[in-house]
């Protein structure tokens, strides 16, 4: 959750003097946002043991994260390996001393400390919020000079020069097919081979979903033989290759199988040395778990990277459901979907975090409420679950995030089977939310004036109660209406009606089918756009608003706030559609802007967005929100669009959901918005994401410490340079290593040097 800003000039300004390479859609500007992830107070609390348990957790975290780099493009390895190098060798204030000797300018020299903190913060050369390439804001031969005549190149001159040679053609190229995450034609990714399109993506969902495999840790591989003939290599992210092992859940599934007349081989290995770092760590958490639950869950964590079993996560995933309220929260693994862009295999992420028990509490009444408020939901009871499992609800101060990108909030996990039965827990990360989200009236863009001193008085506490309605009764809600393998249901046939037809239902979730699997490239935004809409719903309610500390006409202005800063985020949405390709590249972006169609054709001037011109001659736009009309004519539109999400995905009515959803995403320049025509305007004043600088820890003999960085690109480079004291080079050796073996299904970099350690 959580959305970017505003326009950024000195990003315009760049953008003008570099020429029409540097669109400002494709570079991080010079005065970008960077914040400081602040857990002092909470880390301070912890006991040495827990101190223990949550310097492994990060470790293996920020191992498993470097996967990311994989799962992203094929130069993102290179990338790092080369940045890894240039600054172990030289910090950034002694790299700027050559850089300037090399001609670089003060300005020059930022903008390549921007890209290098936005490849690390992203783990990747592209965009975790809304999948754009972004490419260094200065020129190439440049940037060749200061690298290659750095103190890294002068120890390790074929190493570095063979780096630059693999990735730096890539590293600025903005060839159409490279400047957004995509599949086939759409663009580039490493979920899939260079030559698959969105058919080979169909038909290996339905030989995974014919084998009761789930696509969470794999990539797919295609190679065609001399008779033209495909052959596709399913490979699952595990310690464990080709080795003969004892039997387990996975072996009986590696071999070859004939599927509609393709050829596909289930193999593993994937990620092997980084998962095998990944699996040291949790093997010395385990020796500092608080209980049970916590060396059960670990065990299973354990036995999932090692053998490539997504059942051994889920089993670690129930250990983790059941360990209620720990003071040291985490969890890894492949988990969401937002980045395939067929929407069902997951990127490593994991977080290790402390609870803020002022918050926790709020979220604990919240939680409390929590049956009586899924009954105003506005759909039948029969498409609620048949029992509200209590999840956990904490607030968190994240000690560790690594992966792509740092959520607001998180509903985890993300297994329907287990969510159906077993419950979930929900999880809000404040110390995220408070330098994420801050705003400067003067970044503000679209607002009326009158609306801004109130947009910034509330945004944050009404961030946090949408927050706390989203992941908790928006992911917690609903029933999916499942056929299981021996033909039972889990709803009365008979008895359930359709309350959108007045029929009995007539379409369900068959064994092995799950959300991700049917509603695929829709999913994780549809699901998004439900959990938003019942935060904008519910918030309206009375008792929401007094759990959080709101009465009168406070809650009333936090829900004005709310409503008004989703239609503005609605706009601000455009950003991360393509219209050459006519989709969309960011889940809760797309989902705020059919919220903000919803809302629009509700009419009787509930939201107006209207054409103007800014003080600075350029265009501009303004969102206004009639906050008389938001029960009167907001709600009753709400009410209607939920039910047809929830009926919809309860029924697995793929057909339906689809024309229904991609109705509303569908981005014209029909007046009276003319919202392809507002996309330009939105660009020309966009403000990118922040980034945020996350501390380490370092074990001091038994100690733990806590080691903080400054808020800026150089801050973050540093924290990433002191990230891998031990194994930095070993490090970036494996990634271009893996990179290399696999270079050839992407025709991109293939020759990298043998050992480039």
């Amino acid at each position: 959750m959580g959305e970017p800003e505003a326009g950024s000039e000195f990003a315009n300004r760049a953008a003008a003097a570099a020429g029409p390479m540097a669109d400002t859609q494709y570079i991080l500007p010079n005065d970008i946002g960077v914040s400081s992830l602040d857990c002092r107070e909470a880390f301070r609390l912890l006991s040495p043991t827990e101190r223990l348990y949550a310097h492994h957790l990060s470790r293996a975290a920020w191992y498993g994260g470097l996967a990311v780099l994989l799962q992203t493009s094929p130069e993102a390895p290179y990338i790092y390996a080369l940045l890894s190098r240039l600054f172990r060798a030289q910090d950034p204030d002694q790299l700027r001393q050559h850089a300037l000797a090399e001609g670089l300018t003060e300005e020059e020299y930022q903008a390549f400390l921007v890209y290098a903190a936005g490849v690390y913060s992203n783990m990747g050369n592209y965009k975790s919020f809304g999948d754009t390439k972004f490419v260094p804001n200065l020129p190439k031969e440049k940037l060749e000079h200061v690298i290659l005549g750095s103190e890294a190149a002068q120890h390790h001159p074929e190493k570095v020069r063979g780096l630059w040679q693999t990735c730096g053609e890539l590293m600025f190229s903005l060839e159409p097919r490279l400047r957004h995450l995509g599949l086939g034609k759409e663009g580039i990714t490493t979920y899939f081979s260079g030559d698959c399109t969105m058919e080979d993506a169909k038909l290996a969902q339905d030989f995974l979903d014919s084998q009761n495999l789930s696509a969470y840790n794999t990539r797919l591989f295609k190679e065609v033989d001399q008779e033209g003939k495909p052959r596709y290599e399913v490979r699952l992210a595990s310690v464990l290759g080709t080795e003969p092992t004892l039997d387990s859940e996975v072996t009986s599934k590696l071999k070859s199988y004939e599927f509609r007349g393709s050829q596909f081989q289930v193999t593993r290995g994937d990620y092997a040395p980084i998962l095998q770092k990944v699996v040291e760590q949790l093997e010395k958490a385990k020796a500092y778990a608080a209980n049970s639950h916590q060396e059960q869950m670990l065990a299973q964590y354990i036995d999932s990277f090692t053998q490539g079993s997504i059942e051994a996560h889920k089993r670690g995933s129930r250990f983790w459901i059941q360990d209620k309220g720990p003071i040291v929260e985490s969890y890894i693994g492949f988990i969401e979907s937002y980045r395939d862009p067929f929407g069902s295999r997951g990127e490593f992420e994991g977080f290790v975090a402390m609870v803020n028990k002022a918050m926790s509490a709020k979220f604990e009444r919240l939680v409390a409420s929590a049956e009586q408020l899924l009954k105003e939901l506005p759909w039948p009871p029969a498409f609620e679950k048949d029992k509200f499992l209590t999840p956990d609800f904490t607030s968190l101060d994240v000690l560790t995030f690594a992966g792509s990108g740092i959520p607001a909030g998180i509903n985890i996990p993300n297994y329907d089977d287990l969510r159906q039965t077993e419950g979930f827990k929900n999880v809000s990360l404040g110390n995220v939310l408070a330098v994420a989200y801050a705003t400067q009236r003067e970044k503000l863009t679209f607002l009326e004036e009158d609306d801004k001193d109130l947009y910034i008085r509330w945004k944050g506490p009404s961030f946090d109660v949408q927050v706390g309605l989203h992941e908790l009764l928006g992911h917690g809600s609903g029933k999916l209406f499942v056929q299981d393998e021996k033909g039972a249901f889990n709803f009365d046939q008979e008895a359930v009606i359709n309350p959108e037809t007045g029929e009995q239902i007539q379409s369900w979730y068959r064994s092995g089918e799950t959300w991700d699997s049917k509603f695929s490239t829709i999913a994780s935004s549809y699901e998004e756009c439900r959990a938003e809409s019942v935060g904008l719903y519910l918030c309206l309610h009375p008792q929401v608003l007094e759990i959080f500390g709101f009465e009168g006409a406070d809650a009333e202005d936090v829900i004005y706030v709310n409503w008004l800063n989703m239609v503005r985020a609605g706009l601000l949405a455009l950003e991360f559609y393509t219209p050459e390709a006519s989709n969309w590249r960011q889940a809760h972006m797309q989902a705020r802007f059919v919220i903000l169609r919803v809302l629009l054709e509700a009419g009787e001037g509930l939201v107006t967005v209207t054409p103007t011109t800014g003080s600075d001659g350029r265009p501009d736009a303004r969102v206004r929100l009639d906050r008389s009309k938001i029960r009167s004519v907001g709600r009753p539109a709400l009410e209607r669009f939920l039910r047809r999400l929830q009926v919809l995905k309860s029924t697995g009515d793929v057909a339906g959901g689809r024309a229904l959803y991609e109705g509303y995403a569908a981005v014209t320049d029909a007046p009276p918005e003319c919202f392809l025509t507002l996309r330009d305007t939105v660009l020309l004043r966009k403000e990118s994401r922040k980034l945020i600088v996350q501390p380490n820890t370092r074990l001091e003999g038994s100690e733990v410490q806590l080691l903080e960085y400054e808020a800026s690109a150089a801050g973050l480079i540093r924290s990433f340079s002191e990230r891998f004291p031990e194994d930095g080079p070993e490090l970036e050796a494996v990634l271009t290593q893996l990179a290399t073996a696999d270079a050839r299904f992407w025709n991109g970099p293939c020759e990298a040097p043998s050992d480039q350690a």
